[in-house]
């Protein structure tokens, strides 16, 4: 099955076909840096992480650039609010976002630019724009006249006539027509500046993407994403200047991810439900966030809850504990004990190899599927069910077995590299994660083990009504006790 993507442009699926066979380019819209943040960021930090990382697997010679937007008026708004000057500003967060991100496991970008480090490119495309009558020159600004650019919303499917008409905008000296946007903005007092041929200014937001893309991926190229809220205008107007000022296709593929909800509602500062990745990674581990990230499809919506994270990372304790079991196995293979040469494969383990036979397979086609990363997990968890069977049913591990589970831990640290996955051992996770919850609960490690061995005893002794006591005591407190044919194991709820 060849890869297949959904192209907002056309409103529906295709075949990914890059412009240079064996190479993909990608832009995709990074942040402007004024501020922390959110958990919007992350979610299209990740979704787009992830499809980097699975055209790279799929074969790909990929150069993805993902920009700093290090000027606009929300940063110097915030500058002058602190008294200092629009660069410490974008420098701050800049780094506070690369933490962010550092922390969620995203791969580095091919290149990261910033705004002002081309504004000669911008005031190039927007001179080859004023040359071509889609823009003109206003009291030291610069429109782009989007009646020029007949294609105009194409994008958003939008009606330009019935968006004038609802404009809040008047037409007044400086613009020809409301839907007009700015591509240079003259300075006002105490701002920063660049020279230009209409006097000093600053790049509009729209046209340093225009400028940053062609730079390092050329005047069309493959995928460009981001946000669904980019669609309209940003996403608009870079097409409008790009082919305005080429004469050809933009991009091949536009791709955008899906809101974030809080609660069911929408992410909004006014409603007092926006909350910045750093407060969210305070109380969850930044692999369970990117895990619940990657369980809904990226250009679904998703809703962000307590519940839903409480969720998403019991899911990914349920894979690890299975791959902590299977490396506990691996690490005493050589224990007569437990690994018997005479033992032939169970018919669970045969159930479990031909899961592992279709693991990749299955995971390329949901990868595939448009980037379809809900339905790989569902993949990874059909194969942790089938060997958690496996484990619970086998007293004595064939020795025929040894190279099916070496192949699962295997298969599971490919996977893990695609979905950013998996990136500590799994029994060292676990003990983070639970020691987390412990802190919420009035019982020790130390008291937990001890009632847990009192409880063996007991039932030793064929004492099941203190050992059922002892379970039951435990599981008020929150603590739920794992029984196998390896031991008893605990966990928090």
């Amino acid at each position: 099955m060849a890869l297949r993507v959904y192209n907002t442009l056309t409103g529906e699926k295709v075949i990914f076909v890059p412009l240079v066979p064996g190479k993909a380019g990608m832009y995709v819209c990074g942040v402007t840096v004024y501020d922390y943040c959110h958990i919007g960021h992350a979610r299209a930090g990740v979704v787009f992480d992830i499809i980097f990382r699975y055209l790279k697997y799929a074969g790909y010679d990929v150069t993805y650039v993902r920009n700093y937007t290090d000027i606009d008026d929300k940063i110097i708004n915030r500058a002058n609010q602190e008294g200092t000057d629009y660069r410490t500003i974008a420098d701050r967060y800049i780094q506070a976002f690369d933490e962010d991100m550092e922390r969620l496991g995203l791969a580095k970008p091919t290149v990261e630019p910033k705004a002002t480090d081309h504004i000669s490119g911008i005031i190039g495309i927007i001179e080859t724009l004023i040359g071509k009558g889609h823009a003109y020159v206003s009291e030291g600004d610069v429109y782009y006249a989007v009646e020029t650019f007949p294609e105009y919303l194409k994008l958003s499917g939008r009606n330009l006539e019935e968006m004038q008409a609802g404009a809040r905008v008047e037409v007044g000296d400086k613009k020809r027509h409301p839907m007009d946007f700015a591509l240079w903005k003259g300075s006002k007092p105490g701002e920063p500046w660049w020279q230009s041929p209409w006097g000093n200014g600053r790049p509009g937001w729209h046209i340093e993407c225009s400028a940053m893309s062609m730079e390092f991926l050329g005047k069309t190229f493959d995928i460009h994403g981001g946000g669904k809220d980019l669609v309209f205008p940003h996403h608009e107007n870079e097409i409008a200047q790009s082919e305005g000022a080429n004469g050809c296709r933009f991009v091949r593929y536009w791709l955008h991810n899906g809101f974030v909800n809080i609660n069911a509602e929408k992410m909004s500062k006014s409603l007092g439900n926006f909350f910045t990745i750093r407060e969210v990674l305070k109380k969850y581990d930044p692999e369970t966030l990117r895990f619940f990230i990657l369980s809904a499809h990226y250009r679904s919506p998703i809703d962000f809850s307590d519940q839903n994270l409480d969720e998403a990372q019991s899911g990914l304790e349920r894979i690890y504990s299975c791959l902590a079991s299977l490396d506990e196995i691996l690490n005493r293979k050589n224990s007569s004990a437990e690994i018997d040469a005479s033992e032939k494969m169970s018919e669970v383990g045969k159930e479990l190899q031909e899961k592992v036979d279709q693991f990749i397979p299955r995971f390329v086609e949901a990868m595939d599927d448009d980037f379809n990363s809900a339905q790989a997990l569902g993949i990874l968890f059909e194969t942790v069910r089938a060997a958690n069977r496996f484990l619970a049913e086998t007293k004595v591990i064939p020795s025929s077995a040894l190279s099916l589970i070496t192949h699962i831990r295997n298969l599971f640290n490919e996977v893990g590299a695609v979905l950013g996955l998996f990136t500590t051992a799994p029994a060292v996770w676990l003990e983070g994660i639970k020691a987390a919850k412990v802190g919420y609960i009035d019982l020790t490690p130390d008291e937990i083990e001890h009632l847990i061995a009192e409880r063996a005893e007991a039932r030793t002794a064929k004492n099941f009504k203190r050992g059922d006591e002892i379970r039951d005591l435990l599981l008020e407190k929150g603590i739920l006790l794992l029984d196998s044919a390896q031991g008893t194991t605990w966990n928090v709820k």
